[in-house]
């Protein structure tokens, strides 16, 4: 048994009451799914600025209407303080995923990305202190590796950010860190690699490569690689994200105090590699990929080029174990991705 199947077992006999902020969003809503499934008892915060409400109802026909009756959904945007206040209220973990994604975003309005990401997450801490929160975890991400040219990536190794994005999200960790240390504060910070899987949103500037990618080849339009193919991702499905909130969320107090984990697989993909995988599993139900190619253009500003994490650090102090491979999350995800991006 691993140690997320004993904290599932241990959950359902022993229910809690967490806070999901970014709910209705991609990961948010994996984590609704999965703690509503564990009799868990939820408060969902989002403002649906980048979440999507059939999210949501996607969630409700999957649990079913009794789990469903442990959800209470709360409209409102982390960057109000009170709004932080009145969601965390009697709350004894919170999964913060509320955010700004996306470098290219960062790029083109950083104001927006800070407010949201650094000034969101400050009031979030507070309201967390001050609610006698007993941990909270929160989404960091790969990109704060920035330019540091070590493989595989180290969680004590970064080096200089690339993108307003990247700065933010090392000011989470450094916030978290502090708040740990000043007022004993729990918390985790969880690097995310590259996350896909379904409720991934395909449309837009801003879409994630693969659902992008996905909804592109089954429309028979050209799919747009930046540069020149051989960039590398460590690409990992959400089910493995999943699990490596609710242990971090639930571990022994030691190594939780302001702690940073990757999550991811440990496996490098190119893109021409995920190009050829995508391909191939589409294509008994889309033939006219036979003979498709992927169109090659310039490399995208505040890119790293080569992306692989050590989750050495994550298997030994939370027990996580990812799941899921980047092929086994596609072919797990595949109907979801026919039904929804097409």
């Amino acid at each position: 048994m691993t140690a997320f199947d004993h904290l599932k077992n241990q959950l359902l006999a022993e229910p809690k009451v967490w806070l999901v902020t970014g709910v209705a969003g991609f990961i948010g809503s994996n984590l609704l799914e999965t703690l509503l499934c564990l009799n868990q008892r939820v408060i969902g915060l989002d403002n649906y600025s980048t979440g999507f409400r059939h999210n949501l109802e996607q969630v409700r026909e999957l649990v079913g209407t009794e789990r469903w009756q442990n959800f209470r959904q709360m409209e409102g945007d982390i960057r109000d303080l009170e709004t932080c206040k009145q969601a965390t209220n009697g709350v004894k973990f919170v999964l913060h995923q509320a955010a700004l994604g996306s470098v290219p975003r960062s790029l083109a309005n950083p104001a927006e990305t800070h407010a949201n990401n650094v000034t969101g997450f400050l009031n979030m801490l507070m309201a967390a202190r001050d609610n006698g929160v007993m941990r909270l975890v929160y989404a960091s991400s790969s990109s704060v590796y920035g330019d540091h040219p070590a493989l595989p990536k180290m969680e004590h190794n970064i080096g200089h950010c690339l993108s307003p994005y990247a700065v933010t999200k090392l000011a989470d960790e450094l916030y978290a860190r502090v708040f740990a240390s000043c007022y004993g504060l729990e918390n985790a910070g969880l690097r995310y690699f590259n996350v896909f899987g379904p409720r991934q949103n395909p449309d837009g500037p801003y879409a994630a490569v693969i659902p992008k990618w996905i909804a592109a080849m089954m429309r028979n339009e050209p799919v747009q690689i930046h540069g020149d193919g051989e960039t590398t991702r460590d690409f990992c499905y959400v089910a493995n994200v999943v699990q490596a909130n609710l242990l971090a969320a639930t571990v022994p107090t030691s190594g939780t105090m302001g702690g940073i984990y990757n999550v991811a697989v440990c496996a490098r993909t190119s893109l021409n590699q995920l190009y050829a995988l995508l391909r191939g599993k589409l294509l008994a139900a889309y033939p006219h990929l036979r003979d498709s190619r992927p169109v090659y253009g310039h490399f995208r500003a505040g890119d790293v080029r080569h992306s692989e994490a050590d989750i050495s650090k994550a298997e030994h102090s939370l027990g996580y174990k990812p799941s899921h491979t980047v092929a086994q999350g596609l072919s797990e995800a595949l109907d979801w991705y026919r039904q929804n991006c097409n």
